[in-house]
Order: C-alpha cells, then structure tokens, then sequence
C-alpha cells in the first residue's frame, strides 16, 4: 500500500498531465493510481466494502511490483481451493471400504494399473493443479507414517471444505472457522484416548486388525486367508523389548498357480540357486556358512604389469594364482569335513562375492551346495534366519560362526530358481511368499501386504484398537455437538459443528458405496448410540451392528494422524486469500551490472 501511495504522489506531482487509472478487482470501477475505489457495496454494510477495497489494493500493489504475475483474490482463491478439495474427493470417495470400486490407470506406454489403494492411486496419477497436489501429498505422508487412511483423510479434507463452503458464502470469515477446527481437533484427539479400546493384543486381534485393513483392497475369502499369514509373519520376528522390524520380512513372489496359495516360509526364500549342476538340490540337517569371502581370482587393484622370461614362468605365476583362490576354498572345505561327521549332515555357502568355476568344481565334489554373489539384504536376514556369524575371512573360522536350517531345497520355474531355506530354530526373519498367475494379482496382494504388515505393527506398538465400520466417527460426531452446546461460544460454535458433519462422510460413503442409503445407514446409527450401543455400518444388510464383535478393528495412530492431518490442511487452505505464481521467471532476465552495452 506504500508502495501504492508513494508512486500515486509521484505521478500527481511531476506528471500533472497524465492521470493513470487501474481497475478496482471487484467491482471494476475505476481507481486512481494509488488512491481508494469509491464504490459503496450496496447491502452487504460497512464491512463487507472494507474488504472490497482492501482486496482491490492488494492485487493492484503486487501488480505494480511484478507486472507480469499472475494473482488470484481472495474470492478466487478460495473456489480455487474448495474446487480442487472436492473434485480430488470425488475420484476417491467410491474406493473407500470394503465394496469400493476399482481405479483403472493407463500409462503413457499403454501398460494398464488396477488398484483401489488411495495411496497407490495419487502416487500414479499425474495431478496438475497445486491444491490437489499438496492435499496428495499429506494424505501419502500419512500412508508413510502409519500405512494406512490414505482414502479417509482426502475426504475428509474435501467435506471440511465442502461444508466451510457454505458458510463463507454467507459472510463468515475463514479465521472463525478455523479457530472452531482447531478447539474441535483438540477435543477429538481426547476423545479417541477415551473412546480407544485398551486390551491385550492377542492373535485373534492381530488377526482382526490385518482383515479390515486388507479386506479393502482385496477380495474377502483371500483377505482370510492373508491376515493370518501377515500376523504370523509378524510374530515370528518379534522379540520381547525389541521394536519390530518390517524389513526382516521378505516379500517375494512367483508367478504362477493361484493367489490362494500364497504362504508363510518361517525362513528364507532367495530369488537364486547353486551354480553348479552336479550340486545336490536337496537337503536336510544343514550347517550354513554365510561369508563375503572372494573365491575367484581377482585382479590387483593398481596398475601392475608381470614378466616372464620362459612359458615355465608363466606356469608358475597362474598356479600362484590359482593356489590362492584354492587355499580359500580348501578352509570352507576342512571345516564341513570337521562338522560333518555324519552322512546326514550336509554344508551350505552362501558367498555375497563370486566364485569361480574351479571353486564350484572343488566344493560339488564335496557335496556342498555354494550360493554366489547373494544380495546383501539377504545375507543379514540369512543370519537371522539360522543363526551364526558373517564372516569377511576364513581365517580362524571355526563351528561356532555356522548357522543351522532343517532343510534347504531348490525350486525351478522356468529359467528362474530360487533356494528355500526352512525350518530355522527360533527364526528373527522370514519370508511372504506371493502366488499368483499374473503380474496384476501379485502387484495388488503386496500392495496390500504392506499395508497389513503395517497395520498389525501399529496395533502392537499402540496396545489398543479403535471400532471401526464408521462407528468411532459416528461416536465423535456426538461427543463434538454435545461439546460445542456446553463448552464453545460465540462464532466459533460454527467451526466445530463443521467438523462434526465432516465426520459423518465416513459411514455415509461406506454405506453409499455398498448399495444402501447413507442417510438411512447413519440415523439407524445414531439411534442405537443414544440407545447406549457401539455401532457401526453392516456392509452387507445396511444396518447397524457392533464392530468390535464382529472383528472390524482399526488403528488408534491411524485415527489420531487422521484427525490431526485433515484439521490442519484444512485451516490452510482456508486462510490462503492470494495464489500467485512465485518464484523467478525462466524468461529474459535483466543485464547484469557487469553486462556490456546494449545494441
């Protein structure tokens, strides 16, 4: 305004013939360069022209900075952002739930994605508008976090909008509104510590807890089958006073069969078998040595150049060599004859470096079955697997640094071979091993592992669960009218009463997208909690039944990031009053002070 006022003065007093006159912004009557639009808003009072002629300033002065931007008023803005909330709500609403529907996305290169996972769909889409964008990218830092809500939270933000809308169309400004969402976040966030059930995490939980995660995203008798597979995956690697770990679980898949075959390997399923044909492909009681030892000749790692005189010279120097890789093979070789003193044991080397064809020759003829070049990921979850100690030598290597697996078998499909290692004492890693006939069904049953796997580690990291099928939301929509009538005054009563509706979009899209009325599906709801009952949507009659007897559990950190998320993008989104486009132009820049003359 300054700026506006100084330049105004300026071409007053030295330009007394030159009168430069802008356009108001809202009411497009004229204004004199620096001065005041003089048009009364008829009926909307003295206020509502302040903010008139405040708006019509501000444009004007960013305007005189940078002539060329582009700006958007406070109005704009804001159906800019309501538009944007409502519309990315649109595309997500029918994938919530259970009976959610199915997004179907086509690359450039014609390669065909379905998916239902929210947070798969805004990795994959290609979302242009910078309001869309940013709701995007919350809603996938929340499935960074806690593995799940992705969907939740997008519709949540675009109801919160969806219904502020209504209220700043009647003069209510986005300040009073935003001081209601954050003293109804506050409550909400209490209210969940007290409405959270605290029990024991027992495996039927656990079990629960996995099924409502990935019966969204997968078909109901599979979602059964997995969720037992998922939480026993988990306590297989969990160790008291340890936090979990979810990369000591290997997801690895096969392509073929059926998806129902999917299982849990309580050890290790490498995606590469033994390198030698005449290596056993089966065996049983088996001593593993796991190793990052080079057993083939290697180059020097400076430039050295060798003479030689004579052919018998050159005979010597590659026996030397040779001599070297044989003395590393032939200490791998003593110790499997130490600890194998029976026929029914039998010795494993998997090498994370290579090993040469001699080196292969050497140890088939000794029954020992040799992995080369294994990943490192592996390696660690080998150990943990079997036990014993990885070794960067063989020098004075003894038993002690050897692990132990019941049984260690190949498996060939096609060209591809992968080495099973089972049946480990007390294993700390182990392996999901995916079926399916083709890429689709594999890529969506570990998308939804993942989220299951996540899922049963919140449960056990927060000792509690929250009732699900719409029924925490139905119960919160309650507890935060009862709160605004007895503890919330004066405006900001609106804004909490905004983000109690906004929760009522749960149960309402869950039953929508199952076939039933929302509206009908939420009082059947309502009614049984003023009769005292915890409810929530039956997706397959419409009616209310109690969540937690049937097994429909979510998570409590799920919920809390839930609330917490779409409070905050919301009251940003309603306070941003000029969008325009920042940063510096890609264009013609201006000369430097060092720039030559111009032409």
């Amino acid at each position: 305004m300054q700026v506006c006022r100084f330049l105004g003065v300026f071409f007053k007093t030295f330009v007394p013939l030159t009168e430069l006159y802008l356009s108001c912004k809202l009411c497009r009557e004229g204004v004199l360069f620096g001065g005041n639009c003089k048009t009364s808003l008829e009926g909307k009072g003295k206020k509502k022209t302040q903010q008139h002629h405040a708006l019509g300033e501000m444009a004007t002065g960013v305007k005189v900075l940078n002539p060329t931007s582009e700006v958007s008023r406070r109005d704009q803005a804001l159906a800019m952002n309501l538009s944007a909330a409502k519309g990315l709500m649109e595309v997500l609403k029918s994938n919530l739930g259970p009976k959610g529907t199915i997004k179907m996305l086509v690359s450039g290169g014609g390669d065909i994605k379905l998916t239902k996972d929210g947070n798969v769909l805004l990795h994959e889409m290609q979302i242009q508008h910078p309001t869309a964008n940013l709701i995007a990218r919350a809603a996938t830092a929340q499935d960074d976090i806690t593995g799940d809500g992705t969907t939740s939270i997008v519709i949540l933000i675009g109801e919160l909008l969806k219904l502020s809308e209504r209220h700043l169309s009647e003069g209510i400004h986005s300040r009073t509104l935003t001081d209601g969402f954050e003293l109804a976040k506050t409550r909400a966030l209490q209210f969940l510590d007290e409405f959270k059930i605290r029990k024991e995490v027992t495996r039927d939980v656990l079990i629960a807890v996995a099924y409502t995660s990935l019966a969204t995203k997968l078909d109901p008798e599979l979602a059964r089958q997995l969720s037992t597979v998922v939480v026993d995956a988990l306590l297989t690697i969990q160790r008291p006073g340890e936090p979990l770990d979810l990369f000591m679980v290997e997801i690895m898949h096969m392509k073929h069969r059926q998806a129902t075959e999917t299982r849990l390997v309580r050890g290790l399923v490498m995606d590469h078998g033994a390198r030698h044909p005449d290596m056993p492909k089966r065996v049983e009681n088996a001593f593993v040595l796991t190793c990052n030892v080079s057993m083939e000749y290697e180059k020097s790692e400076v430039n050295a150049g060798l003479f030689y005189r004579s052919a018998q010279e050159r005979t010597a120097l590659a026996a030397a060599e040779r001599k070297v890789c044989d003395d590393t093979v032939m200490k791998a070789i003593e110790l499997k004859r130490k600890v194998c003193d029976t026929p029914d044991k039998h010795f494993i080397i998997v090498n994370q470096k290579g090993i040469d064809p001699p080196s292969l020759q050497m140890l088939a003829d000794e029954g020992i079955i040799a992995l080369r070049r294994a990943k490192r990921r592996n390696m660690e979850r080998l150990t943990l697997c079997c036990g014993g100690t990885p070794l960067n030598s063989f020098e004075g290597m003894g038993p002690e640094v050897l692990g132990h697996a019941g049984v260690v078998y190949e498996h060939v499909l096609g060209e591809e071979k992968y080495t099973f290692v089972e049946e480990c004492k007390n294993p700390g890693s182990c392996t999901i091993l995916i079926k399916g006939p083709d890429d689709h069904t594999i890529n969506q049953i570990k998308d939804a592992v993942r989220d299951g796997l996540r899922a049963v580690k919140n449960a056990i990291e927060d000792q509690s669960v929250v009732p699900g099928a719409g029924a925490f939301e139905v119960a919160l929509y309650r507890e935060l009218m009862r709160f605004k009538d007895a503890s919330v005054t004066g405006r900001a009563k609106l804004g909490v009463q905004v983000f109690a509706e906004a929760l009522l979009i749960i149960p309402k899209t869950l039953s929508e997208n199952a076939g039933f009325d929302p509206i009908d599906s939420v009082l059947a709801i309502q009614d049984e909690f003023a009769k005292g009952r915890t409810t929530g949507v039956n997706l397959l009659t419409g009616q209310p039944m109690d969540p937690v007897a049937v097994g429909i559990l979510d998570n409590t950190c799920v919920k809390r990031q839930m609330i917490n998320s779409s409070a905050v993008i919301a009251t940003e989104l309603l306070l941003v009053d000029v969008i325009m486009r920042a940063g510096k132009s890609q264009g013609n820049k201006p000369p430097g002070p060092d720039a030559g003359p111009m032409d």
